[in-house]
């Protein structure tokens, strides 16, 4: 099958799926080229003809899921309209599925230390993640006082650091941080907890 993708024009992205196999089970920085030229069935030289090295490989599995995690978190923010809290909160909860559904892009992206400035094309689409959530928390933070309304990009970065830690802690099977709590009840009750703190959700009685 990977050498047929190849006899078709396909071996760039024979070599990102290799890539994102390998970073899935290895880490970004636990395979060589010649791991991923052997999983995608073709030789080690091949590489070099869409890659200048294992650092580029990993920023087109970057980037790949950069553009799958802005396509879903856009989905979340429709489908939760014309609510913006719906919207807002339904964003959060996409990130949890994102890295639950594609660990290898996830660890691409997150963990390889290959900065989103690499390439426009990557600074880009990473932007356009971005963007979907700050939308998102721009819409919402409309509902607070003036005087005490955090930016946008602010209230999307808590936010984004939430959903982040809670993926990393309790989502990844991190050894040592098993959690009594499924991550996403983690997730929903801190946004609430942070929700409150604004004034956008009313108190618990």
């Amino acid at each position: 099958m990977r050498k047929q993708g190849y006899h078709h024009g396909n071996l760039r992205q024979a070599l990102v799926d290799a890539a994102l196999k390998l970073i899935e089970e290895k880490g970004p920085t636990g395979f060589t080229l010649s791991e991923a030229a052997k999983l995608a069935g073709v030789t080690p030289a091949a590489v070099y003809r869409h890659f200048e090295g294992r650092e580029d490989l990993i920023a087109e599995a970057s980037r790949q899921g950069y553009e799958i995690f802005a396509d879903v978190m856009q989905y979340a923010y429709d489908k939760g309209q014309p609510s913006a809290l719906a919207a807002f909160s339904a964003t959060g909860r996409a990130y949890l599925a994102f890295a639950r559904r594609y660990p290898g892009h996830y660890i691409a992206m997150f963990e390889s230390g290959i900065s989103v400035n690499k390439t426009p094309e990557l600074a880009a689409v990473s932007a356009r993640a971005r963007g979907v959530l700050e939308r998102a928390a721009e819409d919402l933070s409309r509902h607070i006082p003036e005087n005490r309304r955090p930016p946008a990009a602010m209230f999307s970065a808590h936010v984004w650091a939430l959903s982040h830690g809670v993926v990393e802690l309790f989502a990844r099977n991190s050894p040592g941080t098993a959690s009594p709590f499924p991550p996403e009840d983690l997730l929903e009750s801190a946004i609430g907890v942070y929700l409150r703190g604004l004034g956008l959700i009313a108190p618990d009685c």
